[in-house]
Formats: C-alpha cells, structure tokens, sequence
C-alpha cells in the first residue's frame, strides 16, 4: 500500500497546501451558494417588473435547479472521463456566460434558458468539488473538510444576502444581482487554474500516459511523499469503469438509496431558499427586509453545518444526518406558521436551515465514503442530479401548493414539504455505507501476496 497514492493522501498529515486545495473548494462552492440564489433574491423585483404569479415564478426559480441536475448527471462523469481539473474550469467558464446573460435578459423565456445554462455548470461543479475535497484530505479530518466545504453553499448566500439587501437592492435592480455573481465567478478562474492540482486518485484510477509522473507532481504539489511505482491494478477489473455505480450490486444500491434520499431531502430544502424572499415580501416587508430572512436562514445553515462537521468526527455518519433530518421537518413546520415581526421570520428561517444544512453535511460525507476514486465524480453526479429533480421540483411544487391551497395556506404548504427531509432519512436509515478506497486498496494487496 506504500506506492498507493490514494493510501498516502489518506494516512499522512495534511499539509498547508492542501488545506489551500479545500479552502478553494469551500469558495468554489460559495459560488454555487450565492449563484442558485441569485434569482430568489431577485424574485420580488422580476416578479413586480413581468408581473408573474406565484405558480409562473415557481417554474423561473426552479430553472438554474433543472440544469443543476443535468450537470451533474453528465458533467460529473466528464470530471471521471476528463479530469478533476478541466472540468471545474469548464464549469466556472459556463457559469460566468449563465449569469452575466441573466443580468441582461429582456423576458420570461430568455432568463430561463439563461439560469438554465448557469444551472448546469453548477451542477458539473458540485459534483466535481465534492470529488477534490475527498481526494485531497487526509482520512482523519475529511469529515471535518467535508463539512467547511458544504458551509460554502451558506456562506456564499450569506455574503450575496448582505450584498443585495444593503447595496445592489437599494441602489440597482434585480439585474445588478446577476451581474455580481458574473464578476465573482470569472474571478475563480485564474485562482482554480494556478492552485487547483488534478488529484492523485484521478491518476491512479485513470492510469494515463506517464501515470507515475503525474501522480508524483500532484503529491509534490500537495507537498506529500512521491511513490516509486505505480500500485498494482485494481484486482476487480484492469480498467474499472464508472458505470459499476449502476452495474455493480453493491454499488448500484448505495447510488440508489443515496439519490432518492438527497431527492427527497432537497425538496424540503429547497422550499425555505427558493421562496422565503417572496413570502417574506407578500408578508408586508420591503425586498431587502425580506433578502435579510434568506441570509439569516443561510447564517443559521453555515452554523449548522459547521457544528454538524466537528460532530461527525466523533460519530459515524447515518444516524446524526438521520437526526438532523428529522428536526429539520419539524422547523419546516414550525416556519409555516410565520410571524409578524422580521425578527421572528429571520428565527425560523435560522433554525430551519440550521438542521436542514447539517443533514446536508452528512449527505457529502456519505457520497465522499460511498463511492470508490475511479467513480466518484460519477456516483456523486447521478446522486446530485437525482438529487436536484427533488431541487426543481421544490419552488414549482410550492407554488403549486400556494395556488391549490391560497397564498396566505403558508402552515398547510410547509407541512407537505416537511415531509421530504423525512423520506430523506428513510433513506438513509437503509443506507449500507463502507469505505470502498480502502476496500479496494485492501483487496489489491490481497491479490498481489496471493
């Protein structure tokens, strides 16, 4: 196991340098965080300008959740087929084109082809720095990475919810938002393109031209020990494919339980981020009074997400997600029953997403674990992209929802979406969840002392 180098990234210390990998994919992530939000900040200002009723906005805050999906159901393989690195460049050129577009379009029609288009380098990006985080920590504290990665999602929400309610909803329009996330995003590129190293488990699954000396210039770059030889090949397969996540059995059940609990639990999810702007407004608060109740709901998620990652460095995953799960649909609940102070919205919304970000937390964790290297840009991508149908699906469901039942039915609506994070941890109480890199790292020493 000394020449794996998928074993030497897991039981050395971590360096600086990759702590720097992780900081920059928390950043990548604030990205995603502030960019699929974009348009529930914006929501109050396109809908007064176009005049679109709850269940026509539903369909424009669900589209960037749509391209989600496909991303990652295709571009996270790209990040197996590719590489780590050419993919998460691709994706950030996509969102950069996606979102200054947005801030220009002139109807309905063009701002959904456009979110749409923003959605899918999204979705391609979640997948593959979920796959970088993983294959650069050490196994000590991937967890822990795990964690301050996913309160990236949060905290770029945080930082785009201060944004647009203290400067560009008070001096600009809803267009200035996407024009923001434009400039942000572009900003990534270079920083990726000069710190980001494609990962040593990429190389070692892939086994390119020149394997040995691409391994050891990501390991010197990581600043950990060089191998003198390649490891022996997998004993399951010469070149394992990324389709075993749905051919193998084994494999195929922890994709399947693993997407439709993500699924169901980003329904939930989803409802608070994609509409509590609206409800927020509709309540009788200006846009950026109602634009503060999402950054406090994203507050509370980064907390969340924080304390939930130094938690499961103490316990195994399942059963705290499970947890956080359940007392996530019970906030659900308790923010139906609304408020008539801004502080009391901004509370529920804090505590809501403070459990539903830690469960969030617990779902990267278990696709980091459940996956092997040489497929997980791919497990992780079907995982997401099933995830995200559960994500679309959220904002059209609720308004929906607000439209079967009337606008002012906010207890009646929160009680049906409350249920998806409780699907989610049925799920995940099913979930068989091993450490598939060490089991294979296991039977390939195995195989060779046989």
């Amino acid at each position: 196991m000394g020449n794996d180098p998928r074993v030497i990234i897991d039981d050395n210390p971590m360096s600086t340098r990759q702590w720097i990998v992780v900081v920059l994919m928390t950043l990548l992530n604030a990205l995603d965080g502030f960019d699929v939000l974009a348009s529930a900040f914006a929501a109050p200002g396109i809908s007064a300008e176009w005049g679109i009723p709850r269940d026509a906005l539903g369909v424009v805050l669900s589209a960037e959740l749509v391209g989600m999906g496909v991303g990652s159901l295709f571009l996270g393989n790209m990040a197996d087929r590719l590489g780590r690195k050419t993919t998460l460049l691709s994706c950030l050129v996509v969102m950069t084109i996606g979102m200054f577009m947005a801030g220009w379009a002139n109807s309905v029609a063009a701002l959904i082809i456009w979110r749409l288009l923003t959605g899918l380098g999204i979705g391609g990006m979640l997948a593959t720095t979920n796959a970088v985080t993983a294959e650069c920590t050490s196994r000590a504290v991937r967890s822990l990475a795990l964690a301050i990665y996913v309160i990236g999602y949060p905290l770029g929400a945080v930082i785009g919810g201060f944004a647009a309610q203290s400067w560009l909803l008070v001096d600009h329009d809803w267009r200035a938002v996407f024009l923001f996330g434009a400039v942000a995003t572009a900003a990534m590129i270079p920083l990726t393109l000069l710190l980001v190293p494609e990962t040593p488990a990429y190389f070692a699954a892939r086994r390119p031209a020149d394997a040995l000396a691409k391994i050891n210039r990501s390991l010197r770059t990581l600043r950990q020990p060089e191998i003198a030889s390649l490891p022996p090949a997998s004993v399951a397969a010469d070149r394992p494919r990324a389709s075993d996540v749905l051919a193998k059995p084994a494999l195929r059940k922890v994709t399947v339980l693993l997407s439709l609990g993500y699924m169901f639990h980003t329904l939930t999810f989803y409802f608070i981020l994609k509409w509590a702007v609206k409800i927020v407004a509709d309540a009788g608060f200006t846009p950026p009074q109602a634009a503060s109740v999402l950054t406090w709901a994203n507050i509370g998620g980064m907390i969340g997400g924080t304390l939930f990652g130094f938690f499961l460095r103490r316990f195994d995953i399942k059963g705290p997600t499970i947890g956080a799960s359940l007392l996530g649909a019970l906030a659900m609940v308790w923010f139906g029953t609304g408020s008539d102070t801004l502080w009391g919205w901004r509370g529920l919304a804090f505590v809501s997403m403070f459990f539903l970000n830690a469960a969030i937390v617990g779902y990267y964790a278990a696709f980091a674990r459940g996956f092997p290297a040489y497929a997980r840009g791919t497990g992780t991508g079907i995982a997401l992209g099933v995830g995200r149908a559960g994500a679309a699906g959220s904002p059209i469901i609720g308004g929906l929802l607000f439209a079967a039942f009337g606008d002012a039915e906010l207890t009646a609506v929160a009680a049906v979406m409350a249920i998806g994070a409780v699907g989610g941890a049925v799920m995940l109480w099913l979930l068989p969840l091993a450490d598939p890199d060490r089991d294979d790292a296991a039977r390939t020493l195995e195989g060779v002392r046989s």
